[in-house]
C-alpha cells in the first residue's frame, strides 16, 4: 500500500466529506426535535457531527484522511448553511484532529469497532472544552454536566464509533470499497 495520498484518497475523502456535510446541515432536525425532553437528551444525538473523519478514515486508512473529511464536511455544512460559522470550523477541525490522534495511535493498521469507537469518544471528550468556550456549560448544576458529557460520550461511541463501522463492514460487503484499498494476500489467494 502506497504510503502517501493519492487523487483517488483525496477524492473519496471529499465525497465522503461533502455527503456527510449534507448529512450534518439536516442533522439539527433530529437534534432539536428532542431537545424539549430535556435533561440534555439531545445530546445523545450529538455523535452524530463527528462521523465522516470515521468512515473516511475506514475506507481509506491512511494519515491524514479523518481529518481531513472532518474539517471539509464541517466546511461544507457551513457552505450549506449559508454562512461563515468558525465555530463549526473550529470544533470540525478538533474533532478531526482527535480522531487523526486515535487512528495514529493504532499506526493506521486497525479498523476494528474498538478504535472506531475509540476515534468517536476522543471527538466527544475534545467537544466538551469548545463547547464550554462557547456555551452555557458553565452555568449548569454539576448533575446536569455530569448528564451533558456522558450522553454525549455514548453518542459519540454509538454514531461515531459503531455507527460508521456498521456502514462501512455492508459497503466493504458490496465490494465497493475495495475499489480504494490495495490488494491484499487474500485478493490474490482467491484469484
Amino acid at each position: 500500500m502506497r504510503k502517501g495520498l493519492t487523487l483517488s484518497d483525496i477524492l473519496v475523502t471529499v465525497l465522503v466529506a461533502v455527503i456527510f456535510g449534507f448529512i450534518y446541515n439536516l442533522w439539527w432536525l433530529p437534534y432539536e426535535a428532542v431537545k424539549p425532553l430535556g435533561l440534555h437528551i439531545e445530546q445523545l444525538t450529538y455523535g452524530m457531527w463527528f462521523a465522516a473523519a470515521v468512515v473516511a478514515y475506514l475506507i481509506v486508512p491512511k494519515f491524514g484522511i479523518a481529518l481531513l473529511a472532518e474539517f471539509a464536511a464541517g466546511a461544507g455544512e457551513t457552505i450549506i448553511m449559508g454562512k461563515f460559522d468558525i465555530p463549526t470550523f473550529v470544533f470540525a477541525l478538533l474533532q478531526g484532529l482527535a480522531c487523526e490522534l486515535v487512528f495514529m495511535a493504532f499506526r493506521y493498521r486497525s479498523r476494528s469497532v474498538m478504535v472506531c469507537i475509540l476515534a468517536g469518544v476522543a471527538a466527544a471528550l475534545i467537544s466538551l472544552p469548545i463547547d464550554y468556550f462557547y456555551g452555557y456549560m458553565s452555568e449548569v448544576a454539576a448533575w446536569n454536566l455530569i448528564l451533558f458529557i456522558v450522553f454525549r460520550v455514548i453518542s459519540g461511541a454509538v454514531l461515531a464509533g459503531i455507527l460508521p463501522y456498521i456502514l462501512v463492514k455492508a459497503l466493504d460487503q458490496t465490494g465497493v470499497t475495495r475499489l480504494f484499498r490495495s490488494a491484499s494476500q487474500e485478493d490474490y489467494d482467491a484469484l
